[in-house]
C-alpha cells in the first residue's frame, strides 16, 4: 500500500487517481501520520484478490488477456486429474 502525503497528493492529484483507478489503495498522511485513504469506488468484479497480489509485488500483469501454455503438457500414462476427481466424488 502507497503513502501520500497531502502536499505530493495535490500536486500530482492526477497521477494518483489513475493508480486508484488501477486497483491500487493510497494512504493519505499529514505529518507522517495516516488521515485518510483512497480506493476505487467502482463496484467489485470478484478479482480483488488479483488485484492485491499485483498491487502487493506478489504477481505481475501486463494488462493484456492470458496466453496460455504454448505448448500443451502430454500426459503419458496413469490416470488423468478429471478420473482422479470423479473418483474421489464418489
Amino acid at each position: 500500500m502507497e503513502t501520500v502525503g497531502i502536499r505530493e497528493l495535490k500536486a500530482h492529484l492526477s497521477r494518483h487517481l489513475r493508480r486508484v483507478r488501477a486497483g491500487s489503495r493510497i494512504l493519505v498522511t499529514e505529518r507522517g501520520r495516516v488521515i485518510a485513504s483512497i480506493e476505487s469506488a467502482e463496484p467489485s468484479d470478484g478479482l480483488d484478490w488479483a488485484r492485491a497480489l499485483v498491487r502487493d509485488g506478489r504477481a505481475q500483469w501486463s494488462d493484456g488477456k492470458p496466453e496460455g501454455c504454448p505448448r500443451p503438457v502430454s500426459i503419458t500414462g496413469g490416470r488423468t486429474v478429471s478420473a482422479a476427481v470423479l473418483e474421489d466424488r464418489r
